[in-house]
Formats: C-alpha cells, sequence, structure tokens
C-alpha cells in the first residue's frame, strides 16, 4: 500500500512538472525548398536579404531556410537580422544561431550538382521578439562550417523580394518565419496540449485518491 502511495506522489509531481509546449506554426511562408535552380552564398563577407509580410502582431518563434552545402559539411553558425529595410534600418532582431543551442541542420537530399540540400531551424523563442503586422526582411550571413566551405542559401523564386550585397537584386530564397501556436488542434499545430488548469484538476484527483488510501491504510492498522 505504501508503494502505491508513493507511486501516486511521483506521478502527481510529474504532471504538476509538464512543460508547455514548444510547437510553432508558419507566419509567412516564402515557398518550398527548391535545390535544384541556383543558390547565394550567406559566408566570405556576402549578405542576402529577403523580405516577408506577417498580417497580425504576433512574437517570432523562429525561421527554417535551405541551404547548399559541400557533402559532408554541417551549418556551425549563422549570423541573422531581422530588419524594416534591405540589408538594415531599424533592427528589431539579430544574433548568432549556433548548432546544437539554437540551430539544427536536417539534410533533405543531394542535387544534380553534387551538394546536399539541408534544411536549417533556427529558434528565436528565447528573444520575445514581437513585431506588428508589415513588411520585414530577413538578413543572413557569416555563416559557418567547420571545413570553412561555402554555404549558400536556396533560390526558390518565391513571393518575396531579395537582394545580394554584392549584385542587388536577384529571385527569392527558401524560408518561412514561423510563430508560436494560438489555436491548439489545428494541423499546423498538432494535438492539444492541457491547459495548467486541466493538470491541476488532475493532480487534485491523484492527491484526492491518495488521501482514501491513507485512510484505508490508518483504519487497517
Amino acid at each position: 500500500m505504501q508503494f502505491r502511495m508513493v507511486s501516486l506522489a511521483v506521478l502527481c509531481w510529474a504532471l504538476a512538472v509538464i512543460p508547455a509546449s514548444a510547437q510553432t506554426q508558419i507566419l509567412y511562408s516564402n515557398g518550398p525548398i527548391n535545390g535544384t535552380v541556383d543558390a547565394w552564398t550567406i559566408n566570405f563577407g556576402y549578405v542576402v536579404s529577403d523580405s516577408f509580410y506577417i498580417p497580425y502582431y504576433s512574437q517570432v518563434a523562429g525561421f527554417d531556410f535551405g541551404v547548399w552545402e559541400f557533402p559532408g559539411d554541417t551549418l556551425s553558425s549563422v549570423d541573422w537580422s531581422i530588419t524594416s529595410g534591405e540589408f538594415g534600418g531599424t533592427v528589431y532582431g539579430s544574433g548568432t544561431a549556433i548548432n546544437g543551442v539554437n540551430l539544427a541542420d536536417i539534410f533533405v537530399s543531394s542535387n544534380q550538382y553534387g551538394y546536399n540540400i539541408d534544411q536549417i531551424s533556427v529558434s528565436t523563442s528565447n528573444l520575445f521578439l514581437y513585431l506588428n503586422g508589415g513588411t520585414y526582411w530577413l538578413n543572413l550571413a557569416n555563416a559557418t562550417v567547420p571545413s570553412g566551405d561555402p554555404v549558400y542559401w536556396d533560390e526558390n523564386s518565391g513571393p518575396s523580394s531579395a537582394s545580394e550585397s554584392a549584385v542587388g537584386t536577384i529571385p527569392s530564397e527558401a524560408f518561412d518565419i514561423s510563430a508560436p501556436c494560438i489555436n491548439r488542434g489545428e494541423p499546423s499545430c498538432g494535438p492539444p496540449t492541457p491547459e495548467p488548469s486541466s493538470i491541476m484538476l488532475l493532480g487534485s484527483g491523484i492527491g484526492g485518491l491518495m488521501g482514501v488510501l491513507r485512510r484505508k491504510l490508518w483504519k487497517s492498522n
């Protein structure tokens, strides 16, 4: 009986510390990764800037983008910023995304030119970056891989406007901007997450059951 009470206590504690879901939903998409047409260097001093539009005030939880890398390369870091204009203006958020900290590099495929096509996911949720509805620019630069090879931002000619620091206007690149999930249960957000009140209610129910078992144990003694 005492073992059951201890097990219930542990379960109740575990439910009380379940963290909120970190799921996100797409706030803006410039289209899927192409990986077969062209790509633009985002290291060796080159900067690529793409516009994006968000329809309403929202927190930016992160962004994904496609890259071309030499076989065996994995992105170590990349500098990013979100600004009011191409390459600058008002800076609303910026940082260095680091692999294993707030950056993940996921292999997608290999293309006809011998490059690996990867999806890079960057989290900005720790910055509490909020933007009003409007048009902004995502800027990428100073990408690094352990080998020192070039890294290229995949071109997919999506609806964004885009520029490269050396040549000016270019076709736009593959990326999306994400926001925290608001409406749980939507297809892009996954299954609903229990609200804290529901967890507390379940915990109180378990606590009540523990009380009943305690009384039974006392009576049996």
